[in-house]
């Protein structure tokens, strides 16, 4: 407080300052921040130490004007309610934070008309890159319009080009988890349940599924996967359909979540105990649904949150001019609870 009660404003550090405190030139202290040019590691340390002795913060704009780069990132999907972009939007974000990097959320809801709208504004906000993600798995065409050769990355759904930079869930890993944890617990006469056949995600799980199977001599106890719909209401009539098809199924391995909840509800209604006498595994590992089966359902975790986070930390590299090209997998988990 000065002597006449007014508050008195402490001034905002400037990066002379920080360069002064550090013992280096204003350039090098400006260099250490971007991570741009070459010096000692002991040189950049002494000057982030300087940065939060000083409770420093770097003005964006004059860094754009510096650097050329804006600082955010643009992310753009389909998916209106959020189910999977959140988590790649979190993971994203935990990995760019780190850089200060912003991430400015576009909903396309899977029109391309608005989808160009969205580029074309991205473009006028001059994004240092751009991640593109959906809700579901299903390659999609490369993004259309003119981004002016800002690196693109697609999450979850990937390009139908081999040139681009995809990150997706390994699919095939993840069904693995779920056979051997069935077969390991016993279970030789499985069902599986999933979506709709004109749903990749659907139809490679299927696949994958019965491939398994099929290694350890085994084949589904219908003799097919059954497609219907992702929702609680198909999992409750396609269970009351295998089990009148097969009546000793001990196993329901579900395309995902809601299915499986659906079938938990069908066996319960019966008198059928799970996991005692028919176990039931689901897939995506939604808390929404997952802790509120009953009994709550075993089901594999797709890793949306790291699927984001490492779509970031490969659209930071190609932004370096460092891209890699191609289809990155991202493991699966298999979060044991009870029904299975």
């Amino acid at each position: 407080m000065s002597e006449s009660g007014r508050t008195v404003t402490k001034a905002r550090a400037t990066l002379s300052d920080v360069a002064a405190l550090a013992g280096v030139s204003v350039g090098t202290a400006s260099k250490a921040l971007s991570g741009t040019g070459r010096m000692r590691p002991e040189t950049r340390q002494r000057v982030l130490d300087a940065v939060q002795t000083l409770d420093f913060r770097p003005n964006q704009q004059a860094q754009s004007l510096q650097t050329g780069r804006s600082w955010t990132v643009g992310l753009m999907t389909t998916d209106g309610i959020g189910r999977f972009s959140i988590p790649v939007l979190l993971g994203a974000e935990d990995a760019l934070g780190a850089g200060k990097i912003s991430v400015l959320l576009c909903d396309t809801r899977g029109d391309l008309i608005r989808e160009q709208h969205h580029l074309r504004n991205l473009m006028d906000r001059r994004v240092d890159g751009i991640i593109v993600t959906g809700r579901r798995t299903d390659p999609r065409p490369p993004l259309g319009g003119v981004h002016d050769g800002v690196p693109v990355v697609y999450a979850l759904s990937p390009s139908t080009d081999s040139g681009d930079i995809s990150v997706v869930s390994d699919d095939v890993q993840g069904c693995r988890l779920a056979v051997d944890h069935l077969l390991a617990t016993g279970h030789t006469r499985i069902a599986h349940v999933t979506g709709p056949a004109h749903h990749a995600a659907a139809t490679d799980r299927a696949r994958i599924t019965e491939q398994f199977l099929a290694d350890a001599s085994l084949r589904l106890v219908t003799g097919k996967p059954h497609f219907g719909d992702w929702s609680e209401a198909w999992g409750r009539r396609v269970a009351e359909m295998v089990l009148r098809m097969a009546p000793d199924t001990d196993a329901f391995f579900c395309g995902n979540d809601q299915i499986a909840r659906g079938v938990t509800d069908t066996l319960r209604e019966r008198g059928v105990p799970v996991p005692e006498q028919v176990a039931v595994i689901g897939y995506d590992n939604w808390d929404t649904m997952t802790l509120a089966a009953r009994p709550p359902l075993t089901t594999i975790d797709s890793n949306l949150t790291e699927i984001g986070r490492v779509a970031a930390l490969r659209l930071l590299e190609a932004i370096d001019d460092n891209p890699a090209p191609g289809v990155h997998r991202v493991p699966c988990r298999l979060v044991i609870r009870d029904s299975a």
